[in-house]
């Protein structure tokens, strides 16, 4: 028997908001989370700007003494853990926990722990590495705090396909509740990679943009795009049977009716320029949701303001949709969030989510000189209102990983 899935939590920290309702007033508004870095001094970092979670206190989401014990991409996705359950209203203590799994993602896991640890070895020798460098540091520790947090029984898995992390882990949480395996998942991302070892390295690959201004850094689709802006945060859902979430009068938020995977199998860090794989992903997605490529209304886009991915996701999209692809709005939140890596899809599965809940599409912000290249409806600059009832979340990923999740409006 398969059943139908359904979202009735979800959780947000980002860079333009820590929690689901400053996170879509932002989106909807075009506010970006974009600035001058402030986690370390910059003045000899060709890299200028990220997107920096703000106001961001560990200590309320665990004690004081743990807060040492834990890398922040472990905290950041306890937090956004906490509020999608929370909103779920789901009672844990009536539940068969054995029935409650974690799929949550990092594509890096613990790099500030590792970069401190690194550092004082070298300066200290091994003797001085903290007892707990590595539980801190290993990928898979965000999942396994949320399932110790809530004493989830059920599998708990963490997905590293690069910047695909969480739109895999959210769709293989789908997969596992849609034939049987599970009642409930908490499913999505976390990523805190702001600090020299992270920024640094991405710069070497020279993928992160050189802007020094703030607005035109993360800059998707636009033509004088120059590379991605960092991002940290979290984005979680909380996903359970449709039988269940009526059983106990749960509000629904929207439905998950399909997910595709693909791998291009081309480069390590470059998308297949004719932009196959993303299309084959978004046609996969389709499929299993059982719909006409006309029904959808929204693309939350990778769009991650690189020159080949922006173009090439736009030719997937072309390929994918033909003749209609102009009718449809597509955006990338990434020009507000930057560019979130492993936790990017959980946060733009929010974003989609919200988007088909209120019926609007949040905008392509700090857009200004148009390519041919990348000539479909990204939603320039102003969001739209529009009564969206399919909407595709898009996540490509280093080493080919694509992962596409399509998701409805939830109408009884």
């Amino acid at each position: 028997m398969e059943h139908r899935v359904v979202v009735t939590g979800i959780g947000a920290i980002t860079p333009i908001g820590n929690n689901t309702v400053d996170f879509w007033d932002s989106l909807k508004n075009g506010r970006s989370g974009v600035d001058i870095i402030s986690k370390f001094d910059v003045t000899d970092c060709k890299v200028k700007c990220a997107a920096e979670v703000k106001d961001f206190d560990p200590s309320t989401v665990v004690e004081k003494k743990e807060v040492k014990r834990n890398d922040l991409f472990s905290i950041y996705a306890m937090a956004a853990a906490d509020e999608a359950v929370n909103m779920s209203g789901i009672d844990l203590n009536a539940i068969d926990k054995h029935r409650l799994g974690v799929i949550v993602s990092s594509g890096i896991g613990g790099i500030t722990t590792i970069q401190a640890q690194s550092t004082k070895m070298a300066l200290k020798g091994m003797s001085r590495i903290a007892p707990l460098f590595i539980p801190m540091a290993i990928s898979n520790m965000a999942a396994g705090n949320i399932a110790i947090r809530f004493g989830a029984r059920g599998t708990c898995l963490d997905v590293v396909t690069a910047c695909a992390s969480s739109t895999h882990s959210i769709g293989e949480a789908y997969r596992n509740i849609k034939h049987g395996y599970s009642d409930y998942i908490i499913a999505g991302g976390s990523e805190a990679a702001v600090c020299e070892l992270g920024i640094g390295g991405f710069a070497a690959l020279t993928a992160l943009s050189t802007s020094e201004d703030p607005t035109r850094a993360s800059i998707p689709f636009d033509k004088e795009r120059n590379g991605f802006v960092m991002g940290e945060g979290a984005g979680i859902v909380f996903m359970e049977t449709l039988e269940s979430a009526k059983a106990r009068g749960a509000e629904i938020l929207a439905e998950i009716v399909g997910y595709g995977s693909t791998c291009d199998a081309y480069h390590i860090t470059s998308p297949l320029p004719d932009g196959d794989g993303a299309c084959k992903a978004m046609e996969a997605a389709m499929a299993e949701a059982g719909i006409d490529k006309s029904e959808i209304g929204y693309i939350n886009a990778h769009g991650t303001s690189t020159h080949i991915n922006d173009a090439s996701e736009t030719l997937a999209i072309k390929k994918a949709f033909g003749e209609y692809a102009k009718d449809i709005n597509i955006s990338s939140t990434k020009s507000m969030t930057g560019h979130l890596l492993g936790a990017t899809g959980g946060v733009e599965a929010v974003a989609t989510i919200l988007a088909l809940k209120n019926g609007f599409v949040p905008p392509t912000a700090n857009y200004k000189v148009p390519d041919e290249e990348c000539d479909l409806n990204i939603t320039p600059n102003t969001g739209v209102a529009r009564d969206i009832k399919y909407a595709l979340s898009n996540t490509l990923g280093f080493g080919g990983h694509n992962g596409v999740l399509c998701i409805k409006k939830w109408e009884e």
